[in-house]
């Protein structure tokens, strides 16, 4: 946590944990000049706007390329995987051009051990 105070003639800077009985001090002396920093207060992502516009562009296909690329796999591999279905199938998943069926969506959910939702 960081607090910054400036008034006309003074600027304090303090870094690093704070207690509460100091901060109130601070708050007491100098009202509305102190300004908090890096309140290590946690949010839940999925309520942020960020996320809810990041989902709307996540595809299945996203997803997959995703999931893919962390594993480290190439897309020759993943089709391997998936029972000898070719680079080109896997790469017209990926970019929206064909779609997922849930016998595949399934096979995915397993390998990479998420739920199936992510592909359908």
């Amino acid at each position: 946590m960081q607090v910054h105070v400036k008034t006309p003639r003074i600027k304090i800077d303090i870094e690093g944990e704070i207690s509460k009985n100091h901060l109130s001090l601070l708050k007491k002396e100098y009202g509305k000049y102190v300004h908090v920093h890096g309140n290590d207060e946690y949010i839940n992502i999925l309520d942020t706007p960020w996320f809810k516009k990041m989902k709307s562009h996540m595809t299945p296909g996203v997803n997959l390329r995703i999931y893919r690329k962390n594993r480290g796999l190439t897309q020759v591999q993943l089709g391997e995987l998936l029972g000898d279905i070719p680079k080109q199938h896997i790469s017209n998943m990926e970019n929206g051009t064909r779609q997922i069926s849930l016998k595949t969506a399934k096979r995915l959910a397993k390998i990479f051990n998420v739920s199936v939702e992510k592909f359908v």
